[in-house]
């Protein structure tokens, strides 16, 4: 991979404006080793924080392109710089981890990849999420402004990220000095693939794109016993399946109607036998809400109820509630959807830019915008397109992200990705940090 795109920076070493070919033809030229870097990304998955040999592959690619490389930035995290003249500092951020799911597509290159996770559990590892598509589009494009450097100025900046589906990669980055050690940058990029869209369309969402998200841990109390003497004991799954019921109260009836609240019990956990009954039972939540008044509302409520379910059978001591994972929504700046409109449009076609809601989801990209960071974070859409159409006709939906099914129609998401990433970064890096900045307001 790494000498075809050594190669082909030297066949296309400075050539004049002129000799610059279309975006198209420019990203056919780099896609069969974006496609070969897919399929090894997709067969050999690695979990949240142990991204090693994901990471190493991405960071001898972009060595390779000229890229001025850091590894093991928070962790397994890459940066990777290429200075281009005076101008603007511009983020492009892609994630490395894949999901502890097994894979079910039945494709020809589908991951068989098992693994420890880090309670040392053997689990299957997917890139269930399309960060294996992620991590094939930017280094073809970094492969492409390597080559074609008078077409940009400035500095580009390809990040690397580990961690995203524990939503602490980000975080870990920036303290590790992310922002002290390399330019901070003054825009921030990212895209994400998925089936809301069919592949070869792209979606823009000014202002909130997604959800805040907060990982809410309960241990419930009880006292055991035998399960032939229910008196004798407080059952901790009786007060847990009340408490999940309970939940549930909570955007359908203390969150005013319209606004955004969810609450979904992922798991629960408790006991080892039919006649058995335990001490404790656990509870793992998800919470996904857009306002932060709604936010606190939430969390404040699953507190009150698990408490007073808890209170309510008796239980000596009361649940143990730990929010151990969170992010904010990440927020697209207005002035940068509407700048970066025109130049998708361009290269894409005005009816493949579409404009969406905010989704459901939630990810760790908002710690970027959150330092001060103005970010554009697009959709990528994914879905085979015929499929896509049958689906929408028969009132069905396709696979999700994180889905044992989900898997992009790689082309032309893959050649979408590429050729929107070029467009965005030589659109941002064109005219001076300061006329950056004036254009978004």
């Amino acid at each position: 991979m790494r000498s075809a795109l050594l190669c082909l920076i030297v066949t296309l070493s400075a050539p004049t404006w002129a000799q610059i070919p279309p975006l198209s033809k420019e990203v056919d030229t780099v896609y069969p080793e974006a496609h070969s870097l897919y399929l090894d990304l997709h067969q050999n998955p690695e979990l949240s924080s142990h991204e090693t040999q994901t990471a190493a592959k991405l960071a001898s690619g972009l060595r390779g392109l000229g890229y001025d490389v850091t590894e093991h930035v928070g962790g397994t995290g890459i940066v990777a710089i290429l200075k281009n003249g005076p101008g603007p500092t511009v983020m492009l951020r892609t994630e490395l981890d894949a999901l502890p799911v097994e894979e079910k597509t039945g494709l020809a290159y589908a991951s068989t990849a098992h693994t420890k996770d880090d309670a040392g559990h053997d689990v299957p590892v997917m890139h269930a999420c399309g960060h294996d598509l992620h991590m094939a589009s930017i280094l073809a494009t970094g492969a492409i402004m390597a080559h074609s450097k008078q077409t940009w100025h400035g500095t580009l900046m390809l990040i690397g990220q580990p961690a995203e589906e524990t939503i602490d990669g980000a975080r870990r980055m920036i303290d590790d000095g992310l922002l002290k050690r390399f330019p901070r940058p003054d825009v921030a990029v990212a895209m994400h693939v998925g089936n809301s869209l069919p592949a070869g369309k792209l979606g823009i969402t000014p202002g909130i794109f997604d959800t805040n998200a907060d990982s809410v841990r309960i241990t419930i109390y009880g006292k055991g016993g035998h399960g032939s003497a229910p008196h004798t004991t407080i059952d901790p799954i009786v007060i847990a399946a009340r408490t999940i019921l309970a939940l549930q109260t909570i955007p359908s009836r203390e969150v005013k109607p319209g606004e955004m609240a969810v609450v979904t019990v992922g798991y629960i956990q408790a006991g080892t036998k039919n006649n058995i009954i335990p001490d404790q039972a656990q509870l793992g939540l998800t919470i996904r809400t857009y306002k932060p008044e709604i936010r606190k509302q939430t969390l404040a409520a699953i507190a009150r109820i698990s408490k007073a379910e808890a209170d309510a059978a008796g239980a000596a001591r009361e649940p143990l509630i730990e929010n151990y994972e969170s992010t904010d929504a990440v927020y697209n700046h207005p002035g940068l959807a509407q700048r970066l409109r025109g130049p998708l449009e361009a290269v894409l076609g005005k009816d493949n830019v579409v404009t969406e809601e905010p989704h459901t989801a939630s990810e760790d990209f908002s710690y970027f915008i959150e330092q001060g960071i103005p970010g554009f974070y697009f959709s990528l859409g994914g879905a085979n397109p015929e499929k896509y159409r049958e689906a929408k006709a028969a009132g069905t939906t396709l696979p999700s992200n994180h889905s044992a099914l989900f898997a992009p129609d790689v082309d032309p998401a893959l050649h979408t990705g590429i050729t929107a990433e070029v467009a965005v970064l030589r659109n941002l890096l064109n005219g001076s940090a300061d006329d950056l900045h004036k254009s978004m307001h």
